[in-house]
């Protein structure tokens, strides 16, 4: 439960940071605004466990792509259904649940 605390609390300042860098972008003039923003370094989004859950190379992932103009729900209930076929621990299906994701849903 601390680890969770601490990973949310670790995403809710990243979240702020974020929000506070789109404000200053927004008071900058058009000049400003084409200077490079440097890359920030991404919070790690699961716990160390999570993290640390290894796929095997024969485990067979979830073929479906969720891109944002697809419904959430049905593309949970597929890859439920995928992940429940295919076997594998919960830290398995957390860790493999991202790379669903495309294009704008993956930033």
């Amino acid at each position: 439960m601390d680890v969770s605390c601490t990973n949310n609390e670790e995403l809710r300042r990243a979240n702020e940071e974020l929000r506070r860098e789109l404000q200053r972008m927004g008071d900058r003039t058009a000049d400003e605004q084409s200077l490079p923003i440097p890359v920030r370094a991404r919070p790690m989004p699961f716990s160390q466990a999570i993290m640390n859950a290894v796929i095997p190379t024969n485990f067979m992932t979830s073929k479906i792509t969720f891109t944002g103009i697809e419904d959430p729900k049905t593309h949970i209930t597929a890859f439920y259904t995928q992940m429940m076929i295919s076997g594998g621990t919960n830290a398995m299906h957390c860790k493999l649940f991202m790379g669903t994701f495309s294009g704008t849903v993956l930033d």
